[in-house]
């Protein structure tokens, strides 16, 4: 533990153009309305992604550990959840630079096994040095043993708005390679079944949040000034996708994916300044 907190205030930074091409991609695969020259929100997932050469790979598809992340020598890699605020929207076309700093690295014992979880500052510039978007994400890690069903989970409640998605292997891999995430759990059915034990391939995290803040946007008339996201339970492409709201209550709404008659997957909040 002693080793792995010795990553804190690790920094990088990368730079990349909100590139027409690839918002086009993002819309297209994720069915959002056109809004011109805006970029859709939490695009900044597809931004200024390490390149790891083919070579740097583990046997997940995840770069292997070390370098700007801690090494933690937990085989699972997750991602937990975010904190994003938001200054205007990115813009198509433009440039951008990403600053990361590790902020944190915890390691709990849990109900199935022991969890180290990180915790990454993300800020994304514009070209005129102003702050577009401030990520805090939290990933975790944890053993291979340790995947156990919920203790008799409670059926998630029903929104006063529910939206279907059918999250199909090729949705997953078009959103894996916009995000440019090799990890195998969301496009290789025999390793995320055989190797890693799940029940199919896995919907991505931020893909659900992705969902969940553009349903937001459209019900609250604007986009959010600040969007948070906590994984709770897993979603697979066998499952049909419901993306819930709740009522905007004054400056925030709450939001949340289930199957049907399953628990809550993604719990999410959006709320606006004004």
């Amino acid at each position: 533990m002693k080793e792995l907190r010795a990553w804190i205030g690790s920094e990088e930074a990368a730079n990349d153009i909100v590139a027409p091409a690839m918002v086009q991609k993002f819309r297209a695969t994720l069915g959002l309305v056109d809004e011109r020259d805006l970029a859709p929100r939490l695009i900044h997932f597809c931004l200024c992604q390490p390149a790891a050469d083919a070579a740097a790979l583990g046997p997940d598809g995840h770069p292997r550990r070390g370098g700007f992340l801690p090494p933690v020598p937990l085989p699972r890699r997750m991602w937990a959840g975010g904190d994003i605020e938001f200054s205007g929207d990115l813009r198509v076309g433009e440039g951008v630079t990403r600053r990361s700093r590790v902020a944190d690295v915890v390691v709990k014992d849990g109900r199935s096994g022991t969890l180290c979880f990180v915790t990454v500052d993300h800020a994304f510039h514009r070209a005129d040095g102003s702050c577009a978007v401030r990520d805090r994400q939290t990933i975790v890690y944890r053993d291979t043993a340790t995947v156990l069903p919920p203790a008799a989970p409670q059926p998630a409640p029903e929104g006063a708005v529910v939206e279907t998605v059918v999250p199909s292997p090729t949705l997953l891999f078009r959103y894996s390679a916009l995000t440019f995430n090799a990890h195998r759990i969301h496009y290789d059915h025999r390793y995320a079944t055989q190797v890693e034990g799940y029940a199919g391939l896995v919907v991505h995290g931020p893909l659900q949040a992705t969902l969940l803040i553009d349903l937001a946007t459209r019900r609250g008339g604007r986009a959010p000034d600040r969007f948070t996201f906590r994984s709770l339970s897993t979603i697979f492409d066998t499952d049909t996708l419901r993306c819930h709201a709740g009522p905007r209550d004054g400056a925030t709404m709450r939001l949340w994916t289930a199957r049907p008659g399953g628990p809550v997957a993604m719990q999410a909040e959006a709320t606006w300044n004004d």
